[in-house]
């Protein structure tokens, strides 16, 4: 097991907690970030560019002169490539880039990130986010004045409709070089926006549950 120091907002030491080293000290593959990345990135592209080509420009469907005898090179349709107002010749059609890696590649990948976060020290457990109230300024002299941090995403845990939970999240959203995530809503992407990363006990013994 790993064990990781629990802090409280005032960064000061309130005990420790034992993770799992299959999640929390697990061997970095760089290539399941990879792979995820990707999907993350790839999956927000809409693919909805299209070009007409011939068979899509209207009009063109009569041969604009005859083969042979007129002096001028022979075309057999005014929506050809070549002609102004002609269709595109190989033109870009849309599509759907949605890609999906299998779940245990996806999963592997967030081990993994949790353990680069770890082995570099920039995890950092608390023991709660809770601030009592819904307060952008509050959670910046937590983040910012008292524990020390420049960037950093913030994942807690606790039901949907938590009071905690949900003023920690609307706390951080507004600050531009935080975020704040559910555990549920965990993912990479998050994850390597920002050096740091902090997390709730209470979250990280749900992440240990789901990815374990």
């Amino acid at each position: 097991m790993a064990t990781f120091d629990v802090y409280n907002l005032d960064k000061q030491k309130v005990g420790s907690i034992d993770l799992a080293d299959s999640v929390f000290a697990a061997e970095v593959n760089k290539n399941l970030i990879y792979e995820v990345a990707k999907m993350q990135q790839i999956n927000r592209r809409r693919g909805t560019v299209g070009v007409k080509n011939r068979s899509l420009v209207s009009g063109g469907g009569k041969k604009p002169w005859k083969q042979k005898g007129t002096g001028r090179a022979r075309q057999g349709s005014i929506r050809a490539s070549q002609w102004v107002g002609g269709g595109k010749a190989m033109a870009p059609k849309s599509r759907d880039y949605y890609y999906r890696p299998p779940a245990k590649v996806r999963k592997g990948a967030l081990r993994s990130v949790l353990s680069l976060r770890a082995q570099e020290g920039k995890l950092l457990v608390i023991d709660g986010f809770d601030l009592g109230e819904i307060k952008t300024k509050a959670a910046l002299a937590a983040l910012e004045g008292k524990l020390g941090l420049a960037s950093a995403l913030v994942v807690v845990a606790g039901a949907a409709g938590d009071k905690a939970r949900e003023s920690a999240i609307k706390s951080v959203r507004n600050l531009a070089s935080f975020d704040a995530v559910p555990a549920e809503g965990f993912n990479l992407e998050a994850v390597l926006r920002h050096p740091e990363l902090v997390i709730t006990s209470e979250a990280a013994k749900q992440l240990e549950g789901a990815l374990s």
